[in-house]
C-alpha cells in the first residue's frame, strides 16, 4: 500500500497533519467497526494498514485529489469498498486477498459470477482473478503484473470470513 491508497481509505486529501491522520482513522474506525458491519473485519484491516502506514508521517503531507482523479469518488472509496465486500462475504468457496487498496477474488467465482459483477468487481483474464478497485484508478501496466508481482509489491493479507457459530444445547 502507498501513500495515496492510504489516503484514500481514510478519505484524506489536501494538507493533512498527524492529528488529522488519527481523528480520520477513529472516524473510519467507527463506522467500519465490525459490531456494525459484516464486512468490519476486512474493512478494519485496511484501515489499521493504511494508518500503520501514514502515522510514521512527522511532516504535514499533501494529498493530491488530481493523482487519483475526483474528489468525489476517492471519498466515496471506502463506502464503495464496504458495499462491496458486504456482497461478497457470505458467498462460499471464495479466496478474498487484499492487496494494496484492491480486493481479489479466486476460488470458485463462477458459480457467484452474476453477484461478484453487481458488488462492482471486473475480471482480470490474465490473472484469473476478480478485482475491485477505484472507479478513478487507471492502471498503466495493463496487466503485465501476475498476481505473484502484485504480492509482492503491496502485501497480501487474505481476511478471516464471519463464520456463524451453531448453537448447542448441553443436556
Amino acid at each position: 500500500m502507498n501513500i495515496n491508497d492510504a489516503a484514500k481509505i481514510l478519505s484524506l486529501t489536501g494538507t493533512v497533519t498527524a492529528k488529522d491522520i488519527k481523528q480520520a482513522y477513529r472516524k473510519a474506525a467507527l463506522h467500519y467497526h465490525p459490531d456494525k458491519n459484516p464486512a468490519g473485519i476486512e474493512m478494519m484491516k485496511l484501515i489499521n494498514a493504511a494508518f500503520d502506514l501514514l502515522k510514521g508521517v512527522t511532516d504535514d503531507i499533501f494529498i493530491s485529489a488530481e493523482q487519483d482523479g475526483d474528489n468525489n469518488n476517492q471519498q466515496n472509496y471506502p463506502h464503495e469498498l464496504n458495499e462491496a465486500l458486504n456482497a461478497i462475504i457470505t458467498l462460499d468457496d471464495l479466496i478474498i486477498e487484499i492487496c494494496g487498496s484492491w480486493v481479489w477474488l479466486s476460488g470458485n467465482t463462477y458459480k457467484h459470477k452474476t453477484i461478484i459483477k453487481e458488488a462492482g468487481f471486473k475480471y482480470a483474464s490474465k490473472k484469473k482473478h476478480w478485482y475491485f478497485r477505484p472507479d478513478d484508478y487507471t492502471s498503466s501496466s495493463r496487466g503485465s503484473y501476475s498476481m505473484d508481482d502484485i504480492r509482492g509489491k503491496y502485501g497480501s493479507k487474505n481476511p478471516e470470513k464471519k463464520q456463524t457459530k451453531a448453537l448447542t444445547s448441553y443436556h
